[in-house]
């Protein structure tokens, strides 16, 4: 049974639009950017990697299958928003304590949430890096080659200066370039690789160093593909922006964003793990981008797009974080609100998920720890719970075995992803040369 507990304090009235909580004054379609921002990421780069790992009918299953499983559960967070008439549940972390209780909730759904918005803007610092140094290497031939390490740093000083705006309507601007880089740099890679054509004597059988790595790789490639799904974490923090009446309630507005934000992701994601595999094979990068030799210019634009969106991806997934801690300092240390503490608390953050991504710099193992770590749950069976624990559908019933299916599911991606993902970090790390 739901204890009957009241309304927690960052929880407002449906239709009050605003004066307790954040601005609720963005348009349906800001819903639909700042999703694409946040799912269409670093990870679409990764997809031909994993679909080399998963081989033709298992990587093409589970690509469609966590299209169709992960659009249901974001569909649930929506509904669930407001399942409490007059209340706003504007934090995936408040709805898990109005569905466990106020300490058991926080326990359960926080962590989730920080590891895949952590995580991200710990990928995203590398992917920046990284692709800042692929198009200053494409562009100019003759300079001097400078470390991933300074480029990574580079990337990072954009973020000390950005993190400091107030809320996520602020990176609006920011979010709607990122997603138009997003569609552009996704086509590019795919259009690349069918332009390239096959490799000359192109494999689809992978070749491992040891009898138990094609179990391993497999697993980690489930991560790469979960890591994918990414925008649950910040699903109700986007949907408190928008404003609710009896007419038009929010979860309306949220989901007509949502449906067209996944139509988005569709041509994004399946073009290029389909093409990019099928022309490259088992020699596919992590980054299919690295593959492509021609035409130059293209490569470097499309390099120079990735740089964009994950600038805009990065501030996404980490304003939610700021208000969390902000909003902690001032309750538990009696901190007011003010341009110092914003300073020290946004800096700190940027300065910890720079360091993280300067020491390990391995882009598909961090997509396959992290998306199996902290993105499968939130994405893939969290909200089935939540539904479980709420809605409470009639035991068997199609509702009821949809969300237990999902379930078990998300529970074995999370499992074999997690191992995977960390099997592959140590077995990389062992001979790499840090900081270079």
């Amino acid at each position: 049974m739901i204890s009957a507990s009241p309304p927690l304090p960052n929880e407002v009235p449906t239709y009050d639009q605003g004066k307790n909580g954040p601005p609720r004054e963005a348009k349906w379609w800001y819903s639909t950017f700042h999703t694409v921002t946040a799912m269409v990421g670093a990870g679409v780069l990764s997809l031909p990697y994993a679909m080399a790992h998963l081989g033709w009918g298992p990587g093409i299953s589970f690509m469609i299958l966590s299209w169709i499983m992960t659009l249901y559960t974001v569909w649930q967070l929506i509904q669930l928003h407001e399942c409490v008439p007059g209340v706003r549940f504007d934090r995936y972390y408040s709805l898990g304590q109005y569905a466990f209780g106020p300490r058991l909730g926080a326990w359960i759904v926080l962590p989730q949430q920080l590891i895949v918005q952590v995580g991200c803007n710990i990928v995203y610092m590398v992917t920046g890096g990284q692709c800042l140094k692929n198009f200053l290497e494409i562009v100019c031939t003759n300079c001097i080659k400078i470390r991933q390490s300074y480029w990574i740093c580079v990337f990072g000083s954009v973020h000390f200066v950005l993190s400091q705006l107030p809320n996520i309507n602020s990176v609006a601007a920011v979010s709607v370039a990122a997603a138009i880089m997003s569609l552009s740099y996704s086509t590019i890679a795919w259009m690349g690789s069918l332009n390239q054509g096959r490799a000359e004597n192109v494999s689809y059988t992978y070749e491992y160093t040891s009898g138990a790595d094609p179990v391993f790789r497999m697993f980690n490639a489930l991560g790469q593909i979960a890591f994918a799904y990414a925008g649950h974490a910040v699903t109700l923090e986007i949907q408190a922006t928008l404003p609710s009446t009896p007419e038009k309630p929010s979860r309306m507005l949220m989901f007509k964003g949502v449906v067209g934000a996944y139509v988005i992701t569709a041509i994004c994601y399946l073009p290029v793990a389909f093409i990019g595999y099928y022309a490259f094979g088992k020699d596919v990068a992590d980054n299919v981008l690295e593959n492509l030799e021609k035409p130059s210019w293209l490569i470097a634009a499309a390099n120079l797009m990735v740089v964009i969106h994950v600038i805009g991806s990065y501030q996404v997934f980490a304003m939610p974080v700021f208000d969390l801690v902000e909003r902690t300092m001032a309750k538990t240390f009696k901190v007011p609100p003010g341009i110092l503490p914003r300073l020290l608390v946004r800096s700190a953050y940027v300065a910890f998920t720079l360091f993280v991504g300067l020491t390990f710099p391995f882009f598909g193992d961090l997509l396959g720890f992290f998306g199996g770590f902290g993105f499968a749950p939130s994405s893939y069976f969290l909200p089935c719970i939540l539904w479980l624990t709420i809605k409470k559908p009639k035991k068997f019933s199609v509702s009821w075995l949809i969300n237990w299916v999902c379930i078990f599911l998300g529970v074995f991606i999370v499992v074999a992803s997690t191992i995977g993902g960390f099997r592959n970090i140590i077995n990389d790390s062992s001979s790499y040369n840090f900081y270079s």
